[in-house]
């Protein structure tokens, strides 16, 4: 999804690749509704003599909010991804300016996960990888963070085993 083979190291392979869940669309789609809405009721109430310029000007302030809480969210839904390797984890996003965060899994001490109501209703999670370093990665609306965490879990068990041979 987000990671193209020439991104990996020999032998690497992806075990599952995410985009961030699309709880963070619902609040777009809602002015999207809302936003044609406005444009329709102000194209049709307002008066003739006010033609066309009116439309025009409540056109462009309708694109303007359009592109500021529709699109731009979506963008950013679109190119925040997460990805477990056998090796590593991989976050990725960024609309123009990309910002990636590499996670090897011999670095991981701990994983652990959270979910809220909401999260539990929708089917995701916030995973939180934590280090010897410090800082824990903390990975929001994770979705099946469940599953996710299981997946993790079981690589690192195989890593670790792997170091005491």
């Amino acid at each position: 999804m987000a990671i193209s083979k020439d991104q990996l190291g020999s032998d690497e392979t992806i075990v599952t690749s995410v985009r961030t869940h699309a709880k963070a669309l619902i609040a777009p789609a809602i002015i999207l509704i809302v936003l044609g809405g406005v444009v329709g009721l102000g194209i049709a109430f307002f008066p003739l003599d006010w033609q066309p310029w009116a439309n025009y000007v409540l056109i462009a302030l309708a694109l303007i909010v359009f592109i500021w809480l529709v699109l731009i969210p979506f963008l950013r839904w679109m190119t925040s991804t997460y990805t477990i390797t056998d090796r590593r984890i991989i976050t990725r996003k960024g609309i123009i300016n990309k910002v990636g965060h590499d996670l090897p899994l011999r670095r991981i001490n701990n994983v652990n996960y959270e979910r809220s109501l909401t999260d539990r209703m929708l089917g995701c999670g916030t995973l939180i990888l934590e280090t010897a370093a410090g800082q824990p990665l903390t990975l929001p609306d994770v979705p099946r963070v469940e599953q996710v965490h299981v997946t993790i879990t079981e690589l690192l068990f195989a890593v670790h085993e792997g170091d005491e041979d």
